[in-house]
């Protein structure tokens, strides 16, 4: 019988996927219908992920932690609840599977141990429901698309199938092919929907984010030499020494120093990241094995104390031998995958210099694709380098952390002076979207440990609440771009202006937009920055200064943008339409998030985020 939360989680993934195939069903002339249709599928997918946090939510709530804390209990984390899932399957007689612990896991194929699996935590969901929002929003700004309607909506709610999953995924594989699955429908949608030099962007983002992706492959293929037979439930490993036996014709004994087992599982191989960076750094003798197969590291365990990472029932020192034996136990393997992942995910953030696909991306792209372009494909890279980078790397990340951060203050700054000499509003918005990404990258950056580890849980939990608030803010500007252009049928902003008295409403919600996108307090862009920017003080004093004076810089080019195009008298624009209910409707749930965000952050968001990222943190902070 499938369990709830496999239903569910494969809902939320392809009711896109459904909703595009039913598209295929409506006749050509219907153009009305097939909008609306998309509009209601994507309202379904928002509904559904709606559901899956309060489901998480419970899940939760309904267990204390050593302290007797509810939501923070080691046995919700993510890993545990992936281990012991992966654990029961394992078993000779497969233990009964949760419906409730939302984690879904089914062999796909097999000969290559790769599964369909999926999990939930509160990074990974938050942002779910952030991709489920703007592509609803998305859908509703489409109403100007009129030429081939039925393919567009298809590619866009195809495109929503991928980031889910992408999001969602925890197997290696699974997650390449999600995310290889944005690539080709964003191609599409920005070549044949965009402005005049459309073929030139969609080549380049093409160009830029294949190089990526192949970054990425082979960074996967290099993980899966990896023999994994000490991380995972010997009951596997007894499985295949038995089968192994049977096909050899031999004795048990005999193949069982034979037997390898590889995996694509991200769980799994990110134990084998932490404990080859305790070997790297010397502290191998800090290894042991768990006691339990769920078994997770305590916050505040004692100093230099064991880090349990082999499975229960290893030979402790026999493992680190055959560990010690692979390639992965290297610098060179550590610092050429870290690398791979890195630069694989940094095209997609983008970070300089692998930023100049993005501006051309977005001032070609229709208004609908920029606001997902900004509001959800750049937070795949930060998710990437959060999920996969520096859990399967952390050796390397760690030796280069203060390089990463470097990098992310050298894009926070850049971005700003950038955009500050544009005249073009999108171009301006797509540099501006460099410099706000730069703070995801500088908050992972600023690694802690020990008694310092609550300053990167800050800089992380501003990492993730930053990506949600540039999602807010970056996608509705594009909408604001879009709705003025759509009257003025230019963006140049030397001849915008006098815009306040002619469409009051719209002036006023994109007074909020401007104000949360330059991180006014009380709004939900200062949230993130001001977290990250705390974490950067306690890591490195140099990197935090550049990086807190570039907030004078957003606030300076963002408020002339804002005078360049709202204030004044301009007889050109004098008679242009305020919002149609159709556009207020499409901006009025950014505006309000924005709002509330600022003001309720840790209710909203942080309350539910925040045990995710304090697992990730106690995973990786007792390392050095």
């Amino acid at each position: 019988m499938l369990e709830a939360d496999l239903i569910w989680l494969t809902i939320l993934i392809f009711l896109p996927t459904a909703t595009a195939l039913t598209l295929l069903l409506v006749p050509a002339r219907a153009a009305e219908v097939m909008r609306w249709l998309a509009v209601f599928g994507a309202a379904g997918t928002l509904s559904v992920s709606l559901c899956v946090v309060v489901g998480y939510y419970l899940l939760l709530d309904s267990r204390l932690d050593a302290n007797g804390r509810p939501l923070y209990s080691a046995w919700t984390r993510l890993d545990a609840r992936a281990d012991q899932a992966a654990s029961d399957a394992a078993q000779p007689i497969p233990k009964a599977l949760l419906s409730d612990d939302w984690i879904a896991r089914r062999p796909w194929i097999e000969d290559f141990d790769i599964y369909y699996a999926l999990g939930v935590d509160g990074i990974g969901l938050s942002l779910v429901v952030l991709t489920a929002l703007i592509t609803l929003t998305a859908l509703m700004a489409s109403w100007n698309i009129e030429q081939g309607v039925r393919g567009y909506l298809i590619l866009v709610l195809l495109l929503e199938t991928g980031v889910i999953g992408a999001f969602l995924a925890l197997d290696f594989f699974l997650f390449y092919v999600f995310y290889e699955l944005m690539l080709i429908p964003m191609f599409v949608l920005i070549g044949l929907w965009g402005g005049e030099r459309r073929r030139y962007a969609a080549f380049k983002f093409v160009v830029y984010t294949l190089t990526g992706s192949v970054a990425i492959l082979a960074a996967l293929l290099a993980w899966h030499t990896v023999d994994v037979r000490d991380f995972v439930d010997q009951a596997e490993v007894q499985q295949r020494v038995r089968e192994l036996a049977r096909e050899r014709h031999l004795s048990e004994s005999d193949v069982d120093n034979q037997v390898r087992i590889h995996t694509f599982d991200l769980v799994t191989l990110s134990k084998v990241g932490r404990a080859v960076m305790l070997i790297l750094s010397g502290q191998e003798h800090r290894l042991a094995a768990r006691d339990h197969i769920a078994e997770q590291p305590v916050w505040n365990q004692v100093p230099n104390g064991p880090v349990k990472l082999f499975a229960p029932g290893v030979d402790v020192a026999a493992a680190i031998a055959r560990l010690k034996a692979q390639p992965v136990c290297t610098p060179s393997f550590q610092y050429l995958v870290f690398a791979l992942l890195f630069v694989g995910f940094a095209v997609k953030v983008p970070v300089v210099p692998l930023h100049s696909w993005l501006p051309d991306a977005h001032v070609e792209a229709p208004t609908p694709i920029s606001m997902i372009l900004a509001g959800i494909l750049l937070k795949l890279g930060g998710y990437g380098i959060l999920r996969l980078a520096v859990p399967l790397c952390p050796w390397a990340a760690a030796q280069l952390s203060l390089w990463i951060g470097l990098i992310g203050v050298v894009g926070i700054v850049y971005g700003a002076l950038v955009a500050m000499g544009q005249t073009d509003f999108k171009k301006l918005l797509a540099y501006s979207s460099v410099s706000h990404m730069g703070f995801v990258i500088l908050g992972l950056a600023a690694w802690s440990s020990g008694g310092t580890a609550q300053y990167w849980q800050w800089g992380v939990n501003g990492a993730v609440f930053q990506m949600l608030a540039h999602g807010i803010t970056a996608s509705a500007l594009f909408f604001v771009v879009g709705v003025v252009y759509d009257r003025a049928h230019h963006r140049d902003l030397r001849r915008m202006g006098g815009l306040w008295e002619p469409m009051p409403l719209y002036c006023g919600f994109s007074a909020v937009l401007f104000f949360a996108s330059m991180g006014l307090p009380g709004l939900c862009g200062f949230v993130g920055e001001f977290f990250v920017l705390l974490s950067a003080w306690h890591f490195s004093p140099a990197l935090a200064v550049p990086a807190v004076l570039s907030v004078i810089l957003t606030a300076g080019y963002l408020l002339w943008t804002w005078l360049r195009v709202f204030t004044g008298v301009n007889e050109a624009t004098a008679s242009f339409a305020d919002l149609t209910p159709r556009e207020a409707a499409t901006l009025l749930p950014y505006v309000v998030l924005a709002i509330l965000l600022g003001v309720l952050p840790f209710t909203l968001v942080l309350k539910w985020v925040d045990p995710a990222v304090t697992g990730w943190i106690a995973n990786l902070a007792v390392l050095r």
